[in-house]
């Protein structure tokens, strides 16, 4: 989203319209074939990262020996083969792509550095070969995907555009409109809607409006006419018989016809195409962490929390002793709130008020709160009270990074208010996530903040991939460190 001038305004406007994934939405799945975007463009964003390996080998080789020697031929081939094809990353931010590609490297470099010494062909490089190409590599990638997401709107641009038309003026029609028009990365025109329908009932607004063609039987002599290129129907399923006589039309056409589905119908999460007893069914609403996903994120968030809690063992200590000192009451606050699944759990903080709150009625803190401790706003400012909660992610409680847990007397009463509110459920909750990191830390005193919040969250879990939850554990603490809506 946007930034906005103010701090204030942005929250207001994020509680209106939250942020998503750089420009990914719940269209993510259909964007991933990259539909309507130059075929030249795709090549070259699955050939661009194994070239720029293959070719960095090639040049260390040529620097190091003088010539291609075969170790390094191998190695390149090595190289090539892991990271073809490589992820398409023009939809995303330059900084979450920068993340991903520097821990890809990591991870690869690490498989390699292994098999190395494992089979001790390490020895086959000299010192100075592994040193240069550990952090030449690296570089090369991020500064040839800079220079490829600024030439490649130039590219377009030279090559022509191709005409389109959105059958359908819905909610999900104009939202690909947003995005067609938005994104720099696409070579469509879209030249506007067609529908039946009256129209005071058109979802078509804001600055990227396009406009109404005609009504539905007009489509097929309309694209022969203009010589349109690409078809999006954009109609409910419902309507199949409406459909089938448009299909019909359009076989007189050459026009390339692609299906928008209605995702608004319910709140997708994981959706993609599966079988069972080899019959095809469409996952509608699923965890992200399952297979491999889930053994991944497991193993990160023992490792981080680990790792993060050896490092803060005396901090811990420290505040410990300050919560004990400064006011009555035990040091750890134990809260109930809804984990994985909807089950209650334990989660831990260090205690920041004179209460210890866990009834059926709970008031958010707000800012000036009576009930805050002196030390307590400190450590809720800057969210150290939350340390104890790498205990949780220990246990098996929570995640590092996910949705944040409610406690059980708000999320019963938001799941009656907000449509899909349980949704966030279907994973561990976290100690940080992507709407705190987008402006919706701290209270949310009107059901639009909240309903901004779970938005977010449900755009983390269509989105998920560790880069990700890297990259919003580094946000996480320039947000604490700047953020002025926790008390």
């Amino acid at each position: 989203m946007t930034a906005i001038t103010s701090q204030h305004d942005s929250e207001i406007q994020n509680a209106v319209s939250p942020p998503h994934l750089g420009s990914i939405t719940r269209f993510r799945r259909a964007a991933s074939l990259h539909i309507g975007r130059d075929d030249l463009i795709n090549l070259v964003e699955v050939i661009l990262e194994p070239a720029v390996l293959t070719l960095t080998i090639w040049l260390i080789a040529f620097l190091e020996e003088g010539e291609l020697t075969l170790p390094y031929l191998i190695l390149s081939l090595m190289a090539f083969s892991l990271t073809f094809p490589a992820k398409q990353r023009l939809q995303e931010s330059f900084a979450r792509s920068t993340v991903e590609i520097l821990i890809g490297w990591i991870l690869l470099s690490s498989l390699m550095l292994l098999f190395g010494y494992a089979t001790q062909s390490l020895t086959l490089f000299s010192a100075h070969a592994v040193i240069t190409g550990l952090w030449c590599t690296p570089l090369a990638l991020v500064t040839t995907h800079g220079l490829f997401r600024l030439a490649a709107p130039i590219l377009l641009k030279a090559q022509g555009s191709k005409q389109a038309v959105v059958i359908g003026m819905n909610e999900q029609g104009a939202e690909l409109t947003t995005r067609l028009t938005q994104s720099p990365y696409t070579d469509l025109r879209l030249l506007g809607f067609f529908d039946d329908r009256n129209p005071e009932r058109l979802h078509n607004s804001g600055r990227h409006a396009a406009p109404l063609l005609g009504r539905i039987d007009d489509v097929a002599d309309f694209v022969k006419r203009e010589g349109v290129h690409l078809i999006y129907i954009s109609l409910p399923m419902a309507t199949q018989p409406r459909i089938m006589r448009l299909l019909d039309a359009l076989r007189d056409t050459t026009a390339s016809v692609y299906f928008v589905p209605d995702l608004f119908v319910t709140d997708l999460i994981q959706s993609r195409m599966e079988t069972v007893c080899e019959m095809p069914v469409v996952s509608v609403c699923e965890t992200p962490f399952t297979g491999s996903n889930g053994i991944l994120k497991r193993l990160s968030d023992i490792v981080l929390a680990m790792l993060i809690l050896a490092l803060v063992s005396p901090l811990l200590l420290a505040i410990a002793a300050g919560v004990k000192l400064s006011s009555p009451g035990p040091v750890i606050f134990r809260q109930r709130r809804y984990g994985l699944d909807g089950k209650e759990i334990i989660v831990y903080k260090f205690r920041s008020m004179t209460v210890c709150e866990d009834g059926g009625q709970i008031a958010q803190a707000r800012k000036g709160d009576q009930r805050v401790t002196p030390l307590g706003r400190i450590l809720r400012k800057t969210s150290l009270d939350e340390l104890p909660q790498f205990i949780n992610v220990l246990q098996g409680r929570m995640s590092i990074v996910g949705p944040r847990p409610h406690a059980v007397a708000h999320n019963e009463m938001y799941r009656k208010l907000i449509k899909g509110y349980m949704v966030r459920h279907k994973v561990k909750p976290g100690i940080t996530g992507w709407a705190q990191v987008n402006g919706l830390r701290g209270e949310t005193e009107t059901l639009d903040k909240m309903k901004a919040r779970v938005d977010c969250d449900l755009d983390y879990l269509r989105n998920w991939s560790l880069g990700l939850d890297i990259y919003i554990i580094f946000k996480t603490v320039a947000v604490v460190i700047k953020d002025q809506h926790a008390y």
